[in-house]
């Protein structure tokens, strides 16, 4: 059985993310979204959210490029300045291993991320971490632990398969990033966590556009996949920071696109969330 997680990530950062976050659901073959509950369209995102009954919505922790829930005063070790998140993975990564003070403020501020979450009344789905710096053993260590006191019951595995489909891509440092896959795999296994097999899109991130799904579709592996996006009804500066380069709405035209639905009915592949890996299916 063939069976795909499409999701949009960075729910919240921007009300034009909302917006097509709300129109790929409704009328597209979305059905997950990751939410940043500390960005600045958070509110607005959960609004449309419990207007969508059937949009399974998940946590998006921030721990880069982005802004805290907690005043950036109690985190100071995880924040520059402008009083918001780090913008280099590698120099982040460093701190949240090396530094004792480093990690003890990140262990507050992801506590305070899945409060928030928590807060909103909104079933949590799945986890998953912006720039997926849940890899980090340290991250995803924290991530474990106090994920189990909010009814965390699924995460991103960020796995994705060497054949990208004729895309002409291939996942970055496949091999350097090969161990740090089977670690994540090997951990959330033993904590009794639900995961896809594999993901799509990770190495045609902001790109990910009709032809782009269209060509992945044709060599879609067996199990459960995930499809991720990052749609948008238009380009705004909330995005453009720090994805200049990302195709927002040729993405949402994928996830649109009747051609796309129409080569998933014939494959005959099941649109799924997170939940339906936890839940057994429903009778039909």
């Amino acid at each position: 059985m063939k069976r795909l997680i499409v999701t949009a990530d960075d729910f919240g950062i921007a009300v034009p993310v909302n917006q097509a976050v709300e129109l790929a659901h409704r009328s597209g073959i979305l059905t997950t979204a990751s939410l940043m509950v500390g960005a600045a369209a958070a509110a607005d995102a959960v609004a449309r959210a419990r207007s969508l009954p059937n949009l399974a919505v998940g946590l998006h922790v921030v721990v880069v490029d982005g802004h805290p829930c907690l005043p950036p005063e109690q985190i100071p070790a995880l924040v520059g300045p402008d009083g918001a998140f780090l913008t280099d993975l590698v120099a982040a990564g460093i701190r949240f291993f090396f530094r004792p003070g480093a990690r003890r403020q990140l262990e507050a501020e992801l506590t305070a991320q899945f409060e928030a979450f928590r807060a909103t009344g909104l079933p949590l789905d799945h986890v998953n971490a912006h720039n997926h710096m849940h890899v980090h053993p340290t991250v995803l260590g924290m991530i474990l632990k106090i994920g189990r006191r909010y009814g965390m019951t699924a995460v991103r595995l960020p796995a994705e398969p060497a054949d990208t489909g004729g895309t002409g891509r291939r996942t970055p440092g496949g091999m350097a990033v090969a161990p740090w896959m089977a670690l994540l795999r090997a951990r959330l296994r033993r904590a009794g966590l639900a995961f896809n097999d594999y993901v799509l899109g990770l190495s045609a991130t902001g790109a990910v556009d009709e032809a782009c799904v269209l060509s992945l579709l044709e060599t879609l592996p067996e199990g459960t996949g995930e499809l991720y996006f990052h749609p948008a009804t238009a380009r705004c500066p909330e995005i453009d920071r720090s994805m200049p380069d990302y195709d927002h709405q040729g993405e949402l035209a994928a996830l649109l696109s009747p051609k796309v639905r129409a080569r998933l009915e014939s494959l005959g592949v099941r649109r799924v969330a997170f939940r339906d890996l936890v839940e057994p299916p429903s009778p039909t």
